[in-house]
């Protein structure tokens, strides 16, 4: 019997950021030099994410506390952030843990391996989202955190009362969120044809991507932070139906400002981890 291949083992470290392509050649969209330059320092200050921490061996819910993410000014790795969600969704009432549904913060990333995209899939169809009005899907991609939401996924394609849409939360619009469209537009078709779902590929493709100006972050280790917050933010305050129509809501610049974002990370440290 051959040795068994450690990248068919979805249960050790991968090195998902070493398969990224370059950060600034993944956008299209022309930049000033300055901003070229600013891009570049994000990159160069901002390792979000710490590809050696793995999916599976996640089980202890605490975090030391002089790593506390109140205390910290490194970037949160995946580790960290999936305990702080995790107690996180805890603390939300019953009543609204009932409307959401939460992805692992590696999946996406995991998906983007071919080698682990079916097992990726077989853990999301074990997560009923088509009867879940929102699932919220962190993202960890080019060394940065951003927030995926689906909305409404099991309603028909053709409502206009319950939209089924994405949004893209991003606390950091200059590195141009929409670089992630082809892999997410990919990532829903998939989750759609593992379930069995009737719609045409044509459909799942034009489900609206919508990317609100949300609030930004000051420097380039805050974004695990502010996708945390964004969770929280959005599970207290998403409408009954969300509605392209009704489109951003509450999901504008002036949303909050960083110091609320500071405030909330010392009360995800008062939850005991």
């Amino acid at each position: 019997m051959g040795k068994k291949k450690h990248g068919d083992d979805p249960t050790k470290p991968i090195d998902i950021a070493s398969s990224d392509p370059g950060s600034l050649k993944a956008s299209k969209r022309k930049i000033s030099k300055q901003e070229a330059q600013k891009l570049r320092g994000f990159r160069l200050t901002a390792p979000c994410f710490l590809g050696n921490i793995p999916c599976r061996a996640r089980s202890k819910r605490r975090v030391k506390s002089k790593n506390s993410i109140s205390k910290q000014k490194k970037m949160l790795d995946s580790g960290a952030f999936q305990c702080y969600l995790e107690n996180l969704w805890s603390s939300f009432p019953e009543d609204k843990r009932t409307s959401f549904a939460y992805l692992d913060c590696l999946w996406f990333a995991w998906y983007r391996k071919a080698s682990f995209r079916e097992k990726v899939l077989s853990w999301i169809k074990r997560k009923q989202i088509f009867s879940t009005k929102y699932v919220l899907v962190p993202i960890v991609c080019w060394s940065h955190w951003s927030l995926l939401i689906f909305c409404h996924f099991g309603e028909s394609l053709q409502s206009n009362t319950r939209t089924p849409c994405m949004l893209l939360l991003d606390s950091l619009q200059m590195a141009n969120p929409r670089r992630l469209e082809p892999d997410i537009r990919k990532f829903v078709f998939d989750i759609y044809r593992s379930e069995g779902r009737p719609e045409k590929k044509q459909m799942i493709y034009q489900i609206p991507l919508l990317v609100p100006k949300v609030p930004q972050q000051r420097d380039g280790e805050e974004c695990g932070n502010f996708v945390l917050y964004f969770i929280n933010l959005f599970v207290e305050g998403a409408p009954e139906n969300f509605s392209v129509e009704g489109y951003p809501y509450f999901m504008r610049k002036d949303w909050f400002n960083a110091e609320v974002v500071d405030r909330f990370c010392e009360r995800l440290d008062s939850f005991g981890m």
